[in-house]
């Protein structure tokens, strides 16, 4: 089977993405990238998760041609393979419909730095790409063009994605986004939030590098 591990891969994660809620259903898609083959392993087009086998997640290349498997790839396709064009440090790419970010997607406003945990983002921020139709190139380029530096952005009325150098890093920062994003939503249900100061971040950003801790690669603070 080509590409085994990575199918396996995107078969654990997918499980484990349901299980703790970051979507719900068969919604959300998970894909891992092999830059030395320069092909995708990307999670099935509408599958339960927990049904899901490693023959059923498809091999793609960049441009969504089909190179093994019997299923369609994910509707989200591009989603994953403008992040890999565009991010090279790219390995996975997670998008997730978790509760207190699709909130804040629906809100249209950012995720702010309420916790230093999300410098694991590589920002102090993460933006909100405006609306456009799931499943479209549209969307794609909408989020990869809000997204910067940041290795995780927000889909206006839609959801989160997130990339990071392997699937495990990339899971890591979805679970911890939306860590972050409840921590906002229940300061903002208080009063008004305490968001770190571009200094302050600087400072986490020095720490993360003094302890050899990379934004995308460390799965926990």
């Amino acid at each position: 089977m080509l590409m085994r591990e990575e199918r396996e891969l995107v078969v654990e994660y997918g499980k484990k993405m349901s299980a703790a809620h970051l979507s719900t259903g068969t919604s959300g898609n998970i894909s891992i990238y092999n830059a030395e083959k320069g092909l995708m392993a990307i999670s099935p087009s509408g599958m339960d998760y927990f049904s899901t086998q490693p023959e059923d997640v498809v091999i793609t290349d960049l441009e969504a041609h089909v190179v093994d498997g019997a299923r369609k790839p994910s509707s989200e396709w591009a989603l994953h393979t403008i992040f890999y064009k565009n991010k090279p440090e790219a390995g996975a790419v997670v998008h997730t419909h978790s509760m207190y970010c699709t909130t804040f997607a629906v809100l249209g406003q950012p995720i702010r730095a309420v916790h230093y945990v999300i410098g694991d983002a590589n920002t102090d921020e993460v933006p909100c790409a405006p609306y456009q139709t799931f499943g479209t190139v549209e969307l794609a380029e909408a989020a990869i063009k809000v997204c910067g530096q940041s290795n995780a952005v927000l889909l206006g009325n839609h959801g989160l994605v997130v990339c990071g150098g392997d699937l495990k890093s990339a899971y890591s920062l979805a679970c911890n986004m939306e860590y972050i994003a409840e921590l906002q939503y229940r300061a903002m249900c208080i009063g008004t939030p305490n968001v770190l100061s571009d200094a302050e971040m600087a400072a986490v950003m020095e720490k993360f590098k003094t302890y050899g801790q990379t934004p995308g690669k460390k799965t926990g603070y």
